[in-house]
C-alpha cells in the first residue's frame, strides 16, 4: 500500500512539474515573440481572402441564375 501511495505521488509531482514548465514556456514565448504588425498583417490577409470568395460565390449564382455555370 505504502508503495503505491509514493509512486502516485511521484507521478503528481511529476506531471505537476511538467505542466508548470509548459506553462512559464509558452508565457514567456507569446510575450515577446508576436509582432503585432505581422498579426495585423495577417487578419487584413484573411479578411481579403474571404471576401474575396464570398465575391466569388455571389457572382456564381447571381450570373447562372440557379447556381454555378462553369
Amino acid at each position: 500500500m505504502t508503495t503505491l501511495l509514493v509512486t502516485l505521488a511521484v507521478v503528481a509531482a511529476v506531471v505537476a512539474v511538467m505542466v508548470g514548465f509548459v506553462s512559464w514556456r509558452d508565457r514567456r514565448r507569446r510575450a515577446t515573440e508576436e509582432d503585432p504588425a505581422a498579426v495585423r498583417a495577417a487578419r487584413g490577409e484573411r479578411h481579403r481572402r474571404a471576401a474575396e470568395r464570398e465575391h466569388v460565390q455571389h457572382d456564381g449564382w447571381n450570373n447562372g441564375g440557379h447556381g454555378f455555370t462553369g
